[in-house]
């Protein structure tokens, strides 16, 4: 489930909150291993996003780096490389 999980740092243009939030998703889905919860825990569960999501944000906007800024385009471009490289 977290095989997809991206790197969210150190992108121009930065990462963006719907991106932000459906890491957090990812996060809190492996974690509680729910992929949809229950109504009993769906509150829950969404709490937990939301904070995640907040946090997450703190943390890509307090890091500092040197390294000039990754392109989305050309990661994704690498990733489909390895991608067709390793499965053909």
């Amino acid at each position: 489930m977290c095989r997809n999980i991206k790197t969210l740092f150190n992108f121009e243009p930065p990462a963006t909150e719907d991106e932000i939030h459906a890491s957090a998703i990812q996060f809190v889905r492996k974690l509680s291993g729910f992929n949809k919860p229950s109504q009993a825990n769906e509150a829950a569960f969404d709490r937990a996003v939301a904070e995640v999501s907040e946090v997450a944000r703190k943390l890509l906007t307090s890091l500092h780096t040197h390294a000039p800024a990754r392109d989305r385009e050309v990661e994704a471009d690498k990733a489909k490389e390895r991608s067709r490289l390793r499965f053909g």
